[in-house]
């Protein structure tokens, strides 16, 4: 097991003995869907008889040989994966994801920078203003505890790029597999009471983040990141500031002691250690808002190609998604049991109303049985109970469709750049004995 120095240690190299866009990516075909040429390559890579052979879809890499389960060390946290270590970026395995409630310590962490160090939140202070603010106010973390409605809500946090290391041709940045994703209950205060509170101007556009985080370069003048989202999402119900997680404060790493949190949209809009919210009468210039950041092409391209800033357009709402957290990928089931699966399924900001499950690659469905969210933007719980014909390799496959009727891919979404978005079924390998 790998030890990550502690929360601030790590920050002591030298930024410049790294290309901070690519570190982490990986170059093992068997970690993404890359290219198996032939049922006798895969029944060689799986070491098993394989069942349903005919549907296997050409060019699968196994389910079996898709993740790594390599773990480490931060304090307060729990199994995770380590992509980087400088800025932090961390994911969780999808078995250590099966609780209904996303736990603190499972929270996966995404850093674009280098978080404020000795955090004092009683003198933390929060200020609203911009272009479309009507009057500029100040709050500390108790003025927003005594003067707004305090909430909690349980609301879907993902990385933009949760998936990327699937993509062929890879593309760079950090190589998310399934696990920059979770579901906790957040505690806090709406946005939008607190920017009435301090008045919108008619022709307000857009809501943008400020952080208290500093660039990995160490150069002072220069911003990590300060993105936001437009006027319609700032103003949504479940749009919170929070400063706590599960009824406890945030983890150092996910935001303590103020962040955003953006139900169903990137995780880049949801700003940790926010000290300063801008209402401004345009779409938002900060860094990580021009293109190729959190853009897919406005149209379709063809793998590989090179798109053009301006033809790219900014990432709102997540698409539809799975996981199965239970059991975990690989394990190995007598073919006399039935295997009960558990996992979550979850779609920007609308509702999950169905999720299937297939163990022929697709060719035929069963649908599980599904939980209503805890409220709006919350994952759905689903179980489902199997049964194998014959023993040999299974992969199992999971695939959720949404309230407005969009399904998860087969395979892999259509192909980008920056390697957002990637939705694909999710499958785990299961050997029948």
């Amino acid at each position: 097991m790998k030890r990550v120095r502690g929360i601030h240690e790590f920050f002591a190299d030298d930024p410049d003995q790294a290309d901070w866009n690519t570190w982490g990516r990986r170059s093992d075909p068997t970690t993404r869907r890359g290219f198996v040429k032939g049922l006798g390559a895969f029944t060689a890579l799986v070491g098993a008889r394989v069942v349903f052979p005919e549907q296997v879809p050409a060019g699968l890499i196994p389910a079996s040989l898709a993740n790594s389960n390599d773990s480490f060390q931060i304090e307060g946290k729990d199994g995770l994966t380590l992509l980087n270590d400088r800025p932090l970026n961390a994911e969780t395995p999808p078995h250590l994801l099966n609780d209904d409630i996303t736990p603190s310590n499972r929270l996966f962490i995404r850093n674009n920078g280098i978080p404020p160090k000795n955090v004092d939140p009683h003198g933390w202070t929060l200020t609203l203003n911009g272009e479309s603010a009507m009057q500029e106010k100040s709050y500390s973390i108790q003025d927003l505890r005594r003067k707004f409605e305090n909430i909690e809500r349980q609301l879907v946090m993902e990385c933009g790029g949760n998936g990327r290391s699937e993509f062929d041709p890879p593309v760079s940045g950090n190589q998310w597999t399934l696990g920059a994703v979770g579901c906790p209950r957040w505690n806090g205060v709406r946005l939008k009471d607190v920017l009435a509170d301090c008045g919108l101007d008619e022709n307000a556009v857009y809501v943008a983040f400020h952080g208290a985080d500093t660039h990995i370069s160490g150069d002072a003048n220069r911003i990590p990141i300060s993105r936001g989202v437009p006027i319609s999402k700032a103003l949504d119900d479940e749009s919170m500031i929070a400063w706590g997680m599960n009824g406890h404060n945030l983890h150092e790493m996910n935001g303590h002691p103020l962040r955003l949190v953006f139900g169903g949209w990137p995780g880049s809009t949801s700003g940790k250690w926010i000290n300063q919210i801008s209402i401004r009468d345009r779409i938002h210039d900060g860094p990580k808002m021009a293109s190729p950041s959190y853009r897919v092409p406005c149209e379709p391209v063809a793998p590989g190609q090179t798109v053009d800033d301006e033809d790219m357009c900014i990432i709102h709402e997540m698409p539809v998604k799975s996981l199965i957290t239970y059991p975990q990928s690989g394990v190995t089931h007598k073919v006399s049991d039935s295997l009960v699966l558990h996992g979550h399924a979850w779609s920007g900001d609308t509702s999950i109303s169905k999720l299937r499950i297939s163990i022929d690659y697709g060719r035929t469905w069963e649908d599980s049985k599904l939980d209503s969210p805890k409220n709006r933007l919350a994952w759905q719980n689903f179980d489902h109970t199997l049964k194998f014909p014959t023993t040999g390799y299974y992969e199992v496959w999971a695939c959720a469709e949404d309230a407005r009727g969009h399904s998860q891919p087969m395979v892999l979404p259509s192909w980008n750049p920056k390697g957002y978005l990637n939705n694909a079924c999710h499958r785990i390998a299961i050997y029948v004995s």
